[in-house]
């Protein structure tokens, strides 16, 4: 019963099956109904365009649909395949009388921007873990094989690095390769020819993109050539150019199999991304290998002197470069022969890197000229002060050494006299026979730091037995133990100081240096030097 707007009745409504067809075919999706028996009982006009195999009368087991014929014959309610060109969902609603309809959905576009959307967050991973790996290596040959390693098999089948190595290695192009299959990547020097014979090479080594090429016959014969035996014919290549801020640093050849697909728009983008991250890490790789290079050379040159030998005196010296081959430090120690005993200079540059060594060598310098004009500890003291200062850029420098300056003379009764100026520098410790242990304060301020510094002077006189330790901060500061960050400190030193008691300067150098070794356990740490002097035993 259907009640009028004026409140009266009429009787039921007359089913209209023009109406239901209209809605039925105004549906964006598609719909399938079939009888108890499966089939095939009405079609809209979607499913007419989406399915046209489907029509009234049809068996849907039967049906040339098999992803559907198949979903029937199986009881499942549910389908998903490609079908002329287009990605369909189908699913099932069950209908009285044992009837069915099947809903069928178009998803092609839908499908294409999911698989669009995995596709970009698996290139963004790609490359972010690219990013990564490429960032935690500082070293040329490790970035080389890095960045042969990562594009497989994500980007290729088989990656190649050809790249010049720098000066003075000889001109010839070198290669590094990674396939499928390899253990680990593979290093080798091409010919003269390789870059000529591989179409794209030489427009990549010189900063130019190409575009991806197939591979044709036996043309790059020489690239074949350091392709693995078993890796079969290649399909497509792709070679891009590993640029960095100081120009190409190499080219990288992406090389797939014959059965894959070759490289689409988005795949040629990627790869240009890669190489240029690539191209980046290289170029800091060899910045960080020129350096280190130069930090070598400069700490060897900075390497303490052979201690020549002085009459009636027992001198011993001990050093340990900075744990970081880039932070080169500024610790030394000096002797030189005296008409009466000797000289000894124990320094610490304030600073790291390249300014500390240099300073550090204007020091040991200054003090192999001055000492030829004055041996007077504090006098020679001033004169190097006011050396660094009358220097082209000593007003503009803001570096300065703390320094031990002295000079010891034996005794005749066995013993030594030393006469040591200080320069803000830690005070060197006066170790008795039966071990005790004091400090000799020498004070003063460090040396280049002011131009009206002033400096103070100590005279001791060692015994028979007796011994003047110097030492600089890195050995006081190396940090270690059990937890890897606590100081060795000063109470340390001078325990162990006490337990050497009565050794030789060689020796007491020696425990010295395997205490804070042991201390530190490979720990990164500052430069460590010390000097110990005392009166040799006589015979």
């Amino acid at each position: 019963m259907t009640t009028t707007h004026d409140g009266g009745h009429t009787g039921p409504v007359t089913a209209d099956p023009r109406l239901a067809r209209e809605l039925l075919d105004g549906l964006a999706e598609a719909v399938v109904t079939t009888d108890h028996a499966g089939i095939v009982a009405l079609v809209n006009a979607t499913a007419g365009r989406l399915l046209p195999e489907l029509t009234p009368g049809t068996d849907l087991v039967l049906c040339s649909v098999p992803a559907l014929a198949g979903a029937v014959g199986q009881g499942a309610e549910t389908f998903d395949t490609e079908h002329r060109g287009r990605r369909l969902r189908g699913v099932c609603r069950r209908l009285a009388a044992d009837r069915c309809a099947w809903y069928v959905r178009d998803v092609t576009e839908e499908q294409a921007r999911s698989d669009a959307l995995l596709a970009e967050r698996s290139r963004t991973a790609f490359l972010a873990q690219a990013g990564s790996r490429l960032g935690l290596s500082l070293h040329r040959d490790q970035t080389l094989r890095a960045t042969a390693t990562l594009p497989v098999p994500y980007l290729a089948d088989a990656a190649l690095i050809v790249h010049h190595p720098p000066p003075p290695v000889a001109a010839l192009p070198h290669w590094v390769r990674y396939a499928e299959g390899d253990a680990a990547p593979v290093t080798g020097i091409g010919s003269p020819e390789l870059t000529g014979a591989v179409p794209g090479l030489a427009e990549a080594l010189d900063g130019e993109s190409t575009d991806p090429h197939p591979w044709v016959g036996a043309a790059p014969a020489d690239l074949a050539d350091v392709l693995p035996a078993s890796f079969g014919r290649p399909g497509t290549m792709l070679i891009s150019p590993l640029l960095s801020a100081g120009g190409p640093a190499g080219a990288l050849i992406l090389v797939r199999w014959a059965g894959r697909a070759g490289f689409d728009q988005r795949d040629v983008e990627l790869a240009r991304e890669f190489a240029a991250r690539a191209g980046a890490s290289l170029a800091a790789a060899q910045l960080y290998g020129e350096q280190a290079h130069l930090a070598r050379v400069l700490q060897h040159s900075l390497l303490p002197p052979e201690l020549p030998p002085l009459p009636g005196l027992a001198l011993a010296g001990g050093y340990r470069a900075a744990g970081d081959s880039l932070r080169i430090g500024g610790d030394f120690y000096e002797v030189f022969r005296t008409e009466r005993g000797g000289m000894f200079a124990l320094g610490d540059v304030c600073g790291k890197g390249v300014g500390a060594a240099v300073l550090t060598g204007r020091v040991r310098q200054s003090l192999q000229t001055l000492r030829l004009v004055e041996q007077r500890p504090l006098e020679l003291m001033r004169l190097l002060n006011r050396a660094l200062f009358d220097s082209p850029d000593g007003a503009r420098r803001a570096q300065f050494t703390t320094l031990l300056l002295g000079t010891v003379e034996p005794d005749r009764d066995g013993g030594a006299r030393v006469r040591v100026a200080g320069g803000g520098h830690p005070a060197p410790l006066l170790l008795r026979p039966d071990g005790d242990i004091s400090p000799v304060p020498v004070g003063g301020m460090p040396i280049g730091a002011f131009t009206t510094a002033t400096f103070a002077e100590a005279e001791v006189r060692l015994a028979p037995g007796e011994l003047l330790l110097a030492y600089t901060d890195g050995v006081t500061e190396a940090r270690g133990g059990p937890a890897a960050v606590e100081m060795f400190g000063e109470r340390r030193l001078r325990q162990a100081l006490a337990s050497a008691a009565g050794l030789p300067p060689s020796a007491v150098v020696e425990r010295l240096l395997q205490l804070v070794d042991e201390w530190l356990d490979g720990q990164s740490h500052d430069d460590v030097a010390m000097l110990a002097v005392c009166a040799a035993e006589r015979a």
